[in-house]
């Protein structure tokens, strides 16, 4: 199987939302996606550094219930 160049991933991908949700919708969904800014890595390293994954589990399922 030969493998397929970014452009034709991109391609069939757009096609499949289209027919998956129509045009408007399928532009809404493209949209809705905010590369953000800064770098994950580096900021994860400095606010979490002296957490456990347990603690920061814990902290998201207290933070989920208080929604």
């Amino acid at each position: 199987m030969e493998s397929k160049t970014i452009a034709q991933i991109q391609s069939e991908g757009y096609n499949a939302l289209i027919n998956a949700l129509g045009p408007e919708d399928a532009i809404r969904f493209i949209r809705s996606f905010d590369p953000g800014c800064g770098n994950y890595t580096q900021d994860g390293k400095k606010y979490l550094k002296n957490m456990t994954v347990k603690q920061i589990g814990k902290e998201i399922l207290e933070l989920q219930q208080s929604l």
